[in-house]
């Protein structure tokens, strides 16, 4: 969320480079206009009084003027090239903060990831509201003070992330919808997709799930709009040889499937418990051997604090202390990490504890205990709860609130009930620190 706050400011950047690319084109085209209507009360006054007029040889000097030399400046005249080369020199040199294209990717996963989590309707997200079906109405569970709405540009987005990764649960939903919105309304320049494009996926999208005879049927429409697009007439042909051979698919009732993810045996009580609450800097890394990698199952950024470069990190360490009684300085707990969630931010059900060969340099003797501290820096307006999968309850997120809990039984295995994920941030802005792991004794040196 930090990220979105520097993105705003250098919007605004922009903002101030596009006036004043506008005032300047603004004063260009009203150049031009004066020259048009010069040029036409010409054409409309004088040149349509008698011959002898026009052969005033002034009047002929100034015709032969305006087509030898106005005329060229006005056709060949750098000026519009110059201000839009001055527009995209000050798009250039904010580019370095402007956000990447995996920042696009993920935020667009983030709204598909609220949408699973709490299970959000597309149609309502499109609208700005984030709702729900409940016996059959729909419910908000969280109305924002200043609700926006979704272009038929932005879903089309949406969908071809999806599409991209092959996710066709995803992308028939927000091409559906972008597709409605395309309808009946001009394509802007700032767009990405076109009605035409919307309509090309979501048929292609239609036909990987199964559902053939929607997709002969976008494909027929596409067709009206591009009639000379082969690559659609074979798609078309395809279609309906398909059908012709199994036209039992027409009539069965095909309910699109999620994806599966790496928390599939758990995702049902996840879900449940981020739901039950919902109503109410550098991308963050994970453990992988010695290294440590970004992972599409934690959503967030975050940085680690070590006591000698802030002094507050040792009040902090010292404050942990006396409420736990554990040591935290190293080896015997990792440093000081501070986490921010952002757009759909989560992080999927895991143990805090691993093998005991996680460690480059210690091994837990037989007894050890990890724990876990974890302090809320701030509150949310609607979900981020810390879910407890197996122990079956949620905790919110409080600003100046703390969890604390032992990974380990007393005999070194670990306990099953620490089970956690941090559900997806809907609206909010969440900072997290310590999530810490603290040995209750001394650790024993690798050979």
């Amino acid at each position: 969320m930090t990220s979105v706050k520097q993105a705003v400011i250098a919007e605004r950047q922009l903002i101030d480079y596009l006036r004043i690319y506008l005032e300047h084109e603004t004063q260009r085209l009203d150049d031009i206009k004066r020259f048009f209507s010069r040029v036409t009360s010409l054409h409309s006054g004088i040149y349509n009084e008698q011959s002898a007029t026009i052969a005033n040889p002034i009047v002929a000097f100034k015709l032969v003027k305006r087509l030898k030399s106005e005329w060229m400046n006005v056709v060949h005249s750098n000026e519009a090239e110059e201000n839009i080369n001055a527009l995209r020199e000050g798009y250039r040199r904010m580019e370095g903060s402007l956000p990447k294209l995996e920042d696009l990717q993920g935020a667009a996963q983030g709204l598909m990831r609220l949408q699973d989590v709490y299970d959000l309707r597309v149609e309502g997200l499109v609208r700005g509201h984030f709702q729900r079906i409940t016996n059959g109405n729909a419910v908000d569970i969280y109305k924002p003070l200043v609700p926006d709405t979704l272009s038929g540009d932005d879903c089309f987005l949406v969908g071809k992330v999806a599409y991209d990764l092959e996710d066709y649960y995803h992308s028939v939903q927000w091409f559906e919808e972008a597709v409605r919105l395309f309808r009946g309304t001009d394509w802007s320049p700032e767009n990405e997709g076109t009605l035409e494009d919307a309509l090309d996926h979501l048929a292609f999208s239609h036909f990987k799930t199964g559902n053939i005879s929607y997709a002969l049927s976008l494909s027929q429409e596409l067709l009206l709009h591009d009639p000379m697009n082969s690559r659609v007439h074979f798609n078309v042909e395809k279609y309906e040889k398909l059908l012709d051979e199994s036209p039992a698919v027409t009539n069965q009732s095909l309910v699109l499937k999620r994806p599966d993810s790496t928390y599939l045996r758990t995702r049902n009580v996840y879900e449940k418990l981020c739901q039950t609450k919902g109503s109410q800097l550098r991308r963050s890394v994970v453990a992988s051997g010695v290294n440590q990698t970004t992972a599409e199952y934690r959503i967030s950024k975050s940085a680690w604090l070590k006591d000698s470069a802030y002094g507050v990190v040792g009040k902090v360490d010292r404050r942990i202390t006396m409420v736990t009684g554990l040591n935290v300085q190293l080896p015997y707990a990792e440093y000081l990490q501070v986490v921010n969630y952002g757009i759909g931010g989560h992080y999927e059900p895991h143990f805090d504890h691993a093998t005991s060969d996680s460690s480059p340099l210690y091994r837990l003797k037989t007894g050890n205990r990890v724990a876990t501290f974890m302090i809320y820096l701030s509150s949310v307006e609607a979900g981020g709860f810390t879910a407890f999968i197996y122990a079956n309850f949620s905790v919110p997120v409080v600003e100046n609130g703390a969890l604390f809990w032992w990974n380990l039984h007393r005999n070194g295995q670990g306990n099953v009930d620490t089970l956690h994920a941090g559900c997806p941030v809907i609206v909010g802005d969440k900072w997290v620190t310590g999530m810490l792991k603290l040995y209750a004794i001394t650790l024993e040196k690798k050979c």
